[in-house]
């Protein structure tokens, strides 16, 4: 399957026809760089880890640069869960599923996507499932 080519400075907007072609390109092709990008981040930090220990004499210095170092450890934690839910996204416009509200079916709202393009819930579904988990937690 060939992929639609996309229009110089396209955006998409809620005035097309949802999850047209061409729009289901602008999210892949979007979703493929920020995971490059990730990915590239990734790569820089096991290079600057795997040159070994901190060799701060001092002893601030030291503490200084271990907590630096896992401070850049848990960011590239939480990026390696950002990919897995930029592959799922990718699953989901190969499927045909992306864009839409997990929980109503219902479209995402294109602002959304082009915001946040893992979104998997509409806002309306997001703001639900965030007031019921603030309600969990004051229990």
């Amino acid at each position: 399957m060939s992929s639609p080519l996309l229009p110089k400075n396209y955006a998409p907007s809620e005035d097309e026809e949802f999850m047209n072609p061409v729009m289901r390109e602008y999210f892949r092709q979007k979703l493929l760089r920020w995971r490059a990008e990730l990915l590239a981040e990734s790569s820089e930090t096991l290079s600057s880890l795997q040159e070994g220990g901190i060799q701060e004499p001092d002893i601030a210095d030291r503490a200084s640069a271990e907590t630096d170092r896992a401070l850049e450890l848990r960011t590239r934690d939480r990026e390696r869960k950002l990919i897995s839910k930029i592959d799922a996204a990718l699953e989901r416009l190969q499927d045909g599923s992306y864009g839409y509200c997990e929980e109503t079916g219902e479209p995402i709202s294109v602002r959304r996507l082009d915001a946040r393009p893992i979104a998997t819930l509409s806002l309306e579904a997001q703001e639900r499932h965030e007031r019921m988990e603030r309600t969990q937690r004051d229990d």
